[in-house]
């Protein structure tokens, strides 16, 4: 299990411990708003370690002014995506090494609002909390979508899910009226956070489930509901904004990810 903190790390072990007596965990401290974290978290992984299933589902939202990660990266678009993208490439060996590994992004309905164009990428022209948020969130797709077609002729699916709305730490940042409805939001539109995870365990899990497929929750207007394959956000399959998107994160980043 990877996290920021290893105190909290350590409290979300015993919890899972003492629900499953039998689990067999490890903590990994990994923060992708840092790159040298995210080497170094890597680097235990890569050299002998099979990963058979890896779940890309880091994230930050809402920030209300622009900040950079410790690289100089925008920090919503630094976090969502190019921690990720670092983090995946670094730890591929251990990928490679599986007979059958998936790979699962975590993006959001966020992915299909027009703010989301990917330009501009480090906000430096202009900042939108939100705006920042959904550019982020679309990448998480384009990724995936580029990810699948790179690794066509590997056994390796790339799949990549939204799940949906839930009220989650995720929301901290939410300022003024927003947070004060927040409850009142989620009460009545929102899911819970168990439910908002089942698209992650059903795209990690599911023999019915393919490289290159958007899943998401199947309730009408997508916040809840049992996990399926949705509509993608539009234009993300094309495959020059996959390969522009991953020609700019390796150029961003300084790592060459080859799969």
């Amino acid at each position: 299990m990877a996290g920021r903190d290893q105190a909290r790390l350590d409290e979300a072990a015993r919890a899972i411990r003492a629900a499953s007596p039998r689990a067999e965990l490890r903590t990994l401290v990994l923060d992708l708003a840092d790159l040298a974290s995210v080497h170094a978290a890597a680097k235990e992984i890569a050299g002998s370690e099979t990963v058979d299933l890896l779940i890309n589902n880091a994230g930050v939202m809402h920030l209300p002014q622009r900040r950079t990660t410790r690289d100089g990266f925008e920090t919503t678009f630094g976090t969502n995506h190019l921690g990720h993208f670092v983090f995946d490439a670094q730890v591929w060996p251990a990928v490679r090494r599986s007979v059958a590994a998936r790979v699962v992004t975590v993006s959001a309905i966020a992915a299909r609002w027009p703010s989301g164009k990917l330009e501009d990428l480090m906000s430096e022209r202009r900042y939108r909390p939100m705006g920042a948020y959904a550019k982020s969130k679309r990448a998480n797709v384009v990724y995936t979508l580029e990810l699948a077609r790179r690794t066509a002729g590997i056994p390796v699916e790339a799949v990549v899910i939204h799940p949906g709305a839930a009220l989650t730490g995720l929301q901290q940042h939410s300022t003024g009226l927003v947070r004060l409805l927040t409850p009142l939001v989620a009460r009545l539109a929102m899911g819970s956070p168990a439910a908002a995870a089942w698209p992650s365990l059903y795209a990690a899990t599911s023999p019915d489930v393919h490289s290159g497929q958007f899943i998401g929750p199947a309730g009408r207007d997508q916040t809840s509901g049992t996990p399926k394959p949705v509509r993608l956000p539009k234009g993300a399959d094309d495959p020059a904004e996959g390969a522009y998107l991953w020609q700019e994160s390796e150029q961003l980043t300084g790592i060459t990810f080859t799969v």
